[in-house]
């Protein structure tokens, strides 16, 4: 729709009159519980997207992220995407660096985060703090392996 361009010219009026229709409805799939029933929630009238955070779905279904993520939490990815595309769905996943989510592009993920507030709030803020003071800053906080000092 013309009026939620890319180039930000949306008026506050063209807002009210368009919102409701352009509202998507989002489930998080990230406990055993939904995996189990990803295929029946797919199927639910209504909702549009599954989405999934590998992190909180890995933490759940027990297989913790420690670095690249295990071939049992890829499977629960993978059956998410499979159950989001038989009942026509999109998918979308939370990426922590741009080199995971190229790969969940590559695979056909709709929605994808290229980095997460856990690692580009520190890195960001001292890459940037160390151009202002000229100083290189150690980089604390960053998550799931996606800092770097």
């Amino acid at each position: 729709m013309s009026a939620f361009s890319s180039t930000g010219d949306l008026s506050g009026l063209a807002y009210l009159e368009h919102a409701n229709d352009n509202l998507l409805t989002i489930v998080q799939i990230e406990t055993q519980e939904a995996l189990d029933n990803v295929d029946e929630i797919a199927q639910v009238e209504g909702i549009d997207v599954l989405f999934l955070g590998p992190f909180d779905l890995g933490n759940n279904i027990g297989h913790t992220v420690r670095g690249a993520f295990d071939q049992q939490l890829e499977d629960a990815i993978l059956k998410i995407k499979t159950a989001a595309e038989h009942a026509g769905k999109k998918t979308g996943i939370y990426c922590p660096n741009g080199d995971v989510a190229r790969k969940y592009a590559e695979i056909g993920f709709h929605m994808i985060s290229v980095i997460n507030d856990m690692t580009v709030l520190p890195v960001g803020l001292s890459q940037a703090l160390s151009i202002a003071t000229g100083a290189k800053q150690e980089v604390k906080g960053a998550a799931y392996g996606g800092g770097s000092s």
